[in-house]
């Protein structure tokens, strides 16, 4: 399962930051869908290693992932059943990079926040 305190990359934040700024979701909600979008477009993290983990807004799980938690975990154990811990969170984070790079690249984000 996922750690209890969980953190993002500095990048993924500033925009998670950003997106909060034109639409008024907070980072934690805009993580969420961001996860979600990942996987529904069939991103798989190839190399957690990778994943360097140095944003500074450490939230618990319960914070991050809300009543998607149940549903977000067991997402993250079908596509990485051999990860755990930290790894795990890796790949999370990296999920949630991905997403929101769709996100930001959206060609309207005034029009974005209404199909949120």
């Amino acid at each position: 399962m996922l750690p209890n305190r969980m953190n993002l990359t500095k990048q993924t934040e500033e925009h998670l930051k950003k997106l909060k700024q034109f639409t008024g979701i907070s980072p934690n909600v805009s993580a969420r869908i961001a996860f979600f979008r990942s996987i529904e477009s069939g991103f798989k993290c190839a190399n957690t290693a990778t994943v360097k983990l140095d944003g500074a807004l450490v939230l618990d799980k319960v914070t991050w992932l809300g009543e998607t938690q149940l549903v977000t975990e067991l997402m993250m154990k079908m596509h990485y059943p051999n990860l755990q811990g930290r790894e795990l969170m890796a790949a999370w984070a990296a999920h949630v990079e991905d997403g929101i790079a769709a996100i930001r690249n959206h060609k309207s984000l005034s029009n974005l926040s209404y199909k949120l």
